[in-house]
């Protein structure tokens, strides 16, 4: 048995998605493809400090999870953001949260 198992689906989804945009990397394509209000055509990399091999491997791990669609166009591949998947996530995180109070505790 996978010890990930012993947990409820919910909280591996969360986990997952936690995983997914916890690299920088990541977070700068969602960040760049949020600002430009678009889908992107063509290569994401001539806009970000990174290799082509290594946004490619970041925007697998994007469309994997949902946040982002590539549809080939051609010889080009036209990067969106899906709001849908990303509000989703966010009602899941928040949903996770507001379930823990915080309270201010000593750790003497």
């Amino acid at each position: 048995m996978i010890k990930s198992e012993v947990f409820d689906n919910e909280l591996q989804k969360l986990a997952n998605f936690a995983k997914v945009i916890s690299h920088p990397a990541r977070l700068a394509i969602l960040k760049y493809l949020a600002q430009t209000k678009t889908c992107i055509s063509g290569d994401i990399s001539d806009h970000l400090p990174l290799s082509r091999t290594t946004v490619s491997q970041h925007l697998k791990e994007l469309r994997d999870m949902g946040l982002i669609h590539g549809e080939i166009e051609g010889v080009k591949i036209n990067y969106c953001l899906c709001g849908s998947s990303i509000k989703e996530q966010i009602a899941n995180f928040d949903a996770f949260f507001s379930t823990i109070t915080v309270q201010e505790f000593s750790c003497k």
